[in-house]
């Protein structure tokens, strides 16, 4: 056991839950406002999911791997938001233990498989812009479908790692979670065992699941910079860029909002800015990702009002 915490091993057997400690003020404009974004991002990732199985025009490696980040975009919201609701109506906050570990392993999941696959996303920017003639032929359906499973088997392998690493941390007297759902850090500064096998867990983690698929990004986006200023007409350089753009955007959310996240200072942050850097990262971003998308993508637009004429029609 460890020495700061004599009973850490009695603890540890009785901790049968976790009280949630953000949830002490606004519980109704809480409510309102998570129930909201939670109906927009199933909405808009379920329309991009429909959409791309739908209409054989988004039948392409581009939509085919953004049917994969809407898939994640509706775990990472379903993981957290409805045990949010069901909290914000209670008089106390609480998520049993089994639960919690079950939201962090999930939640992992979904981080990992994400970093990897915004790489992926950004190797198909790269392959359409700077090897047109090579596209069809790097990027098959059996090499797509490879890619994908991936990066789901990565980000699973990486939840994995700190699922088993939090299930071995004991925690003394009451059990309480300055946030308002399970995740690691709020884990690591609640319990009372030594967290230095789980720290470094999280910067190995960074760097390989973090940092590696961002430099990824970084070295596709500037070729294919490179490429688009080398194209001699206004008109291909526009939609090059327009093409980048949507996912250069979420690339930059993503990955700011997750090392904000992961990275934090030696000192913290304040238990609302904390809450407040999660939510951004595992809640609002899932929402954004479908409008960002669909925004200035004509082809997301022409396949959802050719879905609509269907519809309407008796």
């Amino acid at each position: 056991p460890d020495p700061a915490c004599p009973m850490a091993d009695t603890n540890q057997t009785q901790v049968m839950e976790f009280v949630l400690l953000s949830f002490s003020h606004g519980r109704l404009f809480l409510f309102a406002l998570f129930l909201a974004i939670y109906l927009a991002t199933l909405l808009g990732n379920s329309a991009i999911l429909s959409l791309v199985s739908l209409d054989p025009h988004l039948h392409s490696p581009m939509y085919f791997f953004l049917s994969h980040l809407s898939c994640l975009d509706l775990c990472y919201s379903s993981v957290t938001v409805p045990k949010i609701l069901a909290n914000a109506l209670r008089p106390q906050a609480t998520i049993s233990y089994g639960g919690c570990l079950a939201q962090l392993f999930l939640l992992m999941w979904c981080a990992g498989a994400e970093c990897a696959l915004l790489a992926v996303m950004a190797y198909d920017r790269f392959a359409a812009v700077c090897q047109p003639l090579r596209y069809s032929q790097a990027l098959r359906r059996s090499t797509c479908a490879t890619a994908a499973a991936g990066c789901w088997l990565w980000g699973l392998l990486d939840s994995a790692v700190h699922t088993l690493l939090a299930a071995r941390l004991s925690f003394c007297g009451a059990a309480q979670l300055q946030h308002i759902f399970c995740d690691v850090p709020p884990l690591l500064g609640a319990t009372c065992s030594d967290t230095r096998l789980n720290e470094l867990a999280l910067h190995i983690s960074s760097i390989f699941v973090g940092l590696s698929p961002f430099l990824l990004v970084v070295i596709s986006y500037l070729c294919i910079l490179t490429t688009v200023l080398g194209m001699p007409l206004t008109t291909s350089r526009r939609k090059a860029f327009s093409t980048c753009s949507a996912h250069l955007i979420v690339v930059t959310l993503y990955f700011v909002a997750a090392n904000l996240n992961y990275n934090r200072p030696s000192s913290g942050y304040s238990p609302a800015a904390d809450t407040l850097v999660s939510v951004l990262y595992c809640i609002i971003i899932p929402m954004l990702n479908p409008l960002v998308y669909s925004l200035r993508n004509q082809e997301v637009w022409g396949a959802l009002r050719k879905a609509v004429r269907v519809s309407a029609t008796p």
